[in-house]
């Protein structure tokens, strides 16, 4: 099979183009967090129960996960300035729809459409993996995943607030706005990028699976963000709940002021990027994931109420914030560092199936709430990243007598024979 045309030199990735990058990826993926905190008024406005409303929310994030799987391997086929703005020009088309919405079907299909085409961030960070050298990728993608998690976090704060001042519509209608700025910035300021393969779309969506099977390394980075990030996704969609609740009696801006607070976490993800780049991956999942149990027990304080349970709650979010995005980056540093010319097909596989675990953890977690309130809720938190910790336990015992794979090893020496072959040219078996 053909290995694809040969890569031109890369431009330099300087410390304008990382900022811009970083504000874009926080921007795009705001799309599919700020309804997390205006469902409460959606479900007012529509009269439709809580629940129901709450599953605007699953749909963007499925329709995320469906666009990562569709249209991120495009990165390795497109240039991205085009395939960029063409993306970001769409989303606010579908932002639009959404905030004019007059039925819940309606609104639900339209969340879906921009979950599926805002994808952006997971293009962009596979570009600025490829552009950075090999001693900075860390230190790029946590200084994009900072971007990343500042918008998912402020998308909150943006949303409860604009919305309980201008109705729910609004934070969809600003929202679009700020996708047509951001196409015509990242239509300026992207550099020339060539194609790395010039395989036909069908190869290019088979490769995702097909390095999910070949490579073990992204199957334990996978398996790792989605659970966590399924404890994550569980936690942000059932606290709206909680906070506007018979327990706290709260409006939708509460739910702001807890994502400004959990917003601190966004400088974590920077040193998680260092940390990875000096002490390996392995390492800091290992932190994080231990951090992240340890988040689900502390938010167990919510259920006390007062000042106490709303401390409790924003020290619970916070480090369940850091926990999962500085996981994140380890995670990516080590896909990326497995095949430099598939990058995006890595982190369409590794980013499907973590948006497909946060997806099934917002379900979960509204299922939980309204079985067994907010205790059943800090369960699956915690349960979630357990299942996690248990597999890295189990998977240390053998390792002492064990050989490793070359993709179990120091992925950076894995990287050096791939690279020389097309994805499709994997055996089937090892």
């Amino acid at each position: 099979m053909s290995a694809g045309p040969p890569v031109a030199p890369s431009p330099t990735l300087g410390p304008r183009l990382t900022l811009l990058l970083s504000v874009a990826c926080g921007v795009a993926v705001a799309t599919i967090y700020f309804p997390q905190a205006i469902s409460p008024l959606i479900a007012d406005d529509l009269r439709v129960s809580p629940e129901s409303a709450a599953l605007v929310v699953t749909c963007a994030q499925l329709g995320y996960a469906a666009g990562i799987f569709l249209l991120v391997p495009l990165g390795d086929r497109l240039r991205h300035r085009g395939l960029v703005t063409t993306l970001l020009l769409t989303t606010c088309a579908a932002l639009v729809l959404a905030g004019t919405a007059t039925t819940l079907p309606v609104l639900a299909a339209a969340g879906a459409l921009a979950g599926t085409t805002t994808v952006v961030p997971q293009i962009l960070i596979p570009m600025a993996a490829g552009l950075a050298a090999p001693e900075r990728r860390g230190a790029v993608t946590g200084t994009l995943l900072s971007g990343l998690l500042g918008g998912i976090l402020l998308a909150r704060t943006f949303s409860g607030t604009l919305g309980a001042w201008l109705g729910w519509r609004a934070p969809y209608l600003v929202a679009a706005g700020l996708m047509l700025a951001l196409a015509a910035a990242l239509a300026a300021a992207l550099p020339t990028t060539a194609p790395s393969t010039d395989q036909p779309y069908p190869a290019l969506l088979a490769t995702p699976l097909r390095l999910l099977r070949t490579e073990p390394s992204l199957r334990r980075s996978a398996l790792n963000q989605v659970l966590t990030f399924a404890a994550f996704s569980a936690a942000w969609t059932a606290v709206a709940l909680c906070l506007t609740g018979p327990v706290y009696g709260l409006g939708t801006p509460a739910v702001g002021v807890l994502a400004l607070v959990g917003a601190a976490g966004m400088f974590a993800t920077p040193v998680a990027g260092r940390r990875t780049d000096r002490r390996g991956p392995d390492a800091v999942n290992l932190v994080c994931t231990v951090g992240a149990v340890a988040a689900g027990a502390l938010l167990l304080t919510g259920r006390l109420g007062g000042a106490v349970g709303l401390a409790g709650l924003g020290a619970g979010m916070l480090l369940l914030d850091v926990a999962v995005q500085s996981g994140q980056v380890a995670n990516q540093a080590r896909i990326f560092a497995l095949r430099p010319e598939a990058r995006a097909r890595l982190n369409t596989a590794y980013m499907t199936c973590a948006f497909l675990g946060g997806s099934a953890g917002s379900w979960l977690g509204v299922r939980a709430y309204s079985a067994f309130g907010w205790n059943g809720v800090c369960g699956l938190v915690m349960a979630a990243p357990g299942l996690a910790l248990l597999r890295t336990a189990l998977r240390a015992r053998p390792s002492a007598t064990a050989p490793e794979t070359a993709s179990e090893a120091d992925p950076a020496d894995a990287a050096a024979p791939a690279s020389a072959t097309d994805p499709d040219d994997v055996p089937t078996a090892r």
